[in-house]
């Protein structure tokens, strides 16, 4: 843990919700009036970009900064973002902030990128009733985890993801590190071929259940930026929900699409291992923030990288190419007393 690192203004924020928003961030209920989004359109996306949600200094959401990072995921030629997931810190937000972004998002840029929500939750009703306005706001299709922490049974797994593949399109995500169980495979499998608007699979296990569920006729985008040359190049995943798309995207879209690159690959590697070296997303918030992208500020329990850590990322930078990274700014390794820790929002 860094020291000295002591929480500001943490206390008597207000909670932000969409009726708050200026007007031209202003969520918009689509309805019958957006076409719906095909199972087999959503199959086709490669490069999919789990998305930061930035914060303003006193914790509120910071949508010209969010806007622009969005902006430049279209620009590089990304086809999807996902918003809300455990990049995006949906279980952070309230649902009424983690329903305006998905919305905002659609609104603002769904007719350049498509747009995933991350509308699970550990609760089969909540799941149900966050699913039901994220396609009502304007979501492309849904990302559903199984239950967390208050764990259930196979069977209850499988019923809780059957109740909200009824509502749409949907991209299953199965990250059992951060969920402490594992949907085994012979339970996907099932689902898929009981719901038509079964998308594919998130797949964090790793790439042997990757090639396992691509021989069983799944699609598969790993989450994992480490796995994805080998998941795409030999066990036959579509594409991946890339966290390191946030900080490179021109050379994660080069990865993706331009053919085999092992040089490419290995320069790389050491940016997707510093990631990994706390839970997601401690290294991308510090490392947006480093690079002047984003505001210093965390919403709690999330917590910079140590100065160690911080002066890692300046070399990785330097490796790679500054040009290669997102901003404008020089990038800095900040103080321990830059950081805003921000516990009530």
């Amino acid at each position: 843990m860094a020291s000295g690192l002591l929480p500001k203004s943490s206390l008597g924020l207000r909670n932000p919700i969409a009726t708050k928003v200026a007007s031209k961030h202003h969520v918009q209920v689509v309805g019958a009036s957006k076409r719906r989004t095909s199972v087999e359109e959503i199959r086709k996306l490669r490069l999919i970009t789990a998305m930061k949600t930035p914060y303003l200094p006193d914790g509120r959401i910071d949508l010209e900064a969010y806007d622009e990072m969005v902006k430049v995921q279209i620009a590089i030629g990304a086809e999807g973002v996902i918003v809300g997931s455990h990049a995006g810190e949906g279980h952070v937000l309230s649902w009424d902030e983690h329903i305006m972004l998905i919305g905002h998002t659609a609104n603002s840029f769904g007719e350049s990128i498509r747009v995933i929500g991350c509308t699970g939750s550990n609760a089969t009703g909540e799941a149900i009733r966050a699913t039901e306005l994220g396609f009502a706001v304007g979501m492309d299709a849904a990302l559903q985890i199984n239950p967390y922490c208050g764990k259930t049974s196979i069977q209850g797994i499988v019923a809780h993801l059957e109740a909200v593949l009824s509502l749409g399109p949907t991209i299953i995500y199965n990250v059992p590190g951060r969920t402490g169980q594992d949907i085994p495979a012979e339970a996907m499998h099932a689902l898929a071929r009981n719901s038509p608007n079964f998308v594919g699979v998130k797949e964090c296990v790793g790439n042997e259940r990757v090639r396992h569920h691509v021989e069983k006729g799944l699609v598969i985008w790993t989450g994992m930026d480490s796995d994805c040359y080998e998941a795409m190049r030999t066990c036959g995943a579509v594409g991946v929900t890339s966290v390191a798309c946030n900080l490179v995207p021109r050379l994660m879209h080069e990865l993706i699409f331009g053919g085999e690159n092992v040089l490419l690959h290995e320069k790389l590697k050491p940016l997707f291992k510093w990631l990994s070296c706390e839970p997601n997303p401690l290294a991308l918030n510090t490392a947006l923030m480093q690079l002047g992208v984003i505001h210093p500020v965390f919403r709690l329990p999330y917590y910079p990288l140590p100065l160690e850590k911080r002066k890692e990322f300046i070399e990785i930078v330097k490796a790679i190419g500054r040009d290669n990274f997102v901003g404008e700014k020089d990038v800095q390794v900040l103080n321990d007393d830059d950081f805003i820790l921000v516990g009530r929002y």
